[in-house]
């Protein structure tokens, strides 16, 4: 990407926007067939993870830490004894 000059266009907020739209790109190969055809979807899987790796970096997180940091709040909220099995939000197991 520096060779190409692109991270001028990297603010947290383009970032943010790519991640959505290469979500919403993924989800499309999911439209017409649950099953999804694999090197689409790895494309666009690609690139929703290079979206979100560069937005951790220009943030300044770890994402290793902040997945850690996101399971244990989660593990919290969904204690195994109330939410195994069961789809229930939080707020109402």
């Amino acid at each position: 990407m520096a060779e190409r000059d692109w991270e001028q266009f990297h603010s947290p907020e383009n970032l943010a926007k790519s991640v959505a739209i290469e979500a919403g790109e993924l989800l499309e190969c999911f439209q017409w067939d649950a099953a999804g055809d694999r090197d689409e979807v790895a494309d666009e899987l690609a690139d929703v993870l290079t979206y979100a790796l560069l937005l951790a970096d220009r943030l300044d997180l770890d994402p290793e830490q902040i997945i850690r940091t996101k399971l244990k709040r989660t593990g919290e909220k969904y204690p195994v004894e109330k939410a195994k099995g069961r789809s229930t939000k939080y707020d109402r197991l």
